[in-house]
């Protein structure tokens, strides 16, 4: 097996992964919200007063992120390896487990797990376990 160097980023994702730490941190503090995107981004589609702006300035700055990384460091070049159907039939799907298991990979992941949760912990086993035998059967089954 050979290592991409290229792809080895330990200050970036150091840096990351703090940051994305900190966020949630600070969003529980200061607002009492926990930092899962579905639920942000799906308060966005049903929204209620006075609950919209900070959703909004969240998913602003998810966004407006790579574009002040790029300030400093260029971005990588993405290679998808996979046809737009099956792109649509994939976000599909994680849309379908997103809110099957309550949540996404952030919030269970990051949120879940550092309060403790055991709900948290079984979602993001399932989600790993279900993300290892997605690659390994589309990689070496139907290859």
């Amino acid at each position: 097996m050979t290592i991409n160097w290229i792809n080895f980023t330990p200050w970036a994702s150091l840096a990351g992964g703090l940051l994305i730490g900190l966020s949630a941190a600070l969003l529980v503090l200061f607002n009492g919200r926990i930092a899962g995107i579905s639920g942000i981004v799906g308060g966005l589609l049903r929204p209620v007063r006075r609950d919209i702006a900070w959703r909004i300035a969240f998913v602003g700055g998810l966004a407006c992120a790579p574009l002040v990384y790029q300030l400093f460091a260029p971005l990588p070049t993405v290679r998808i390896d996979a046809g737009t159907g099956m792109l649509i039939v994939a976000g599909l799907l994680v849309g379908f487990g997103t809110r099957y298991g309550s949540g996404c990979t952030s919030g269970h992941g990051v949120c879940g797990l550092s309060r403790g949760s055991l709900r948290s912990v079984a979602a993001t086993v399932s989600f790993m376990l279900a993300g290892f035998a997605t690659v390994f059967v589309i990689r070496h089954l139907f290859a």
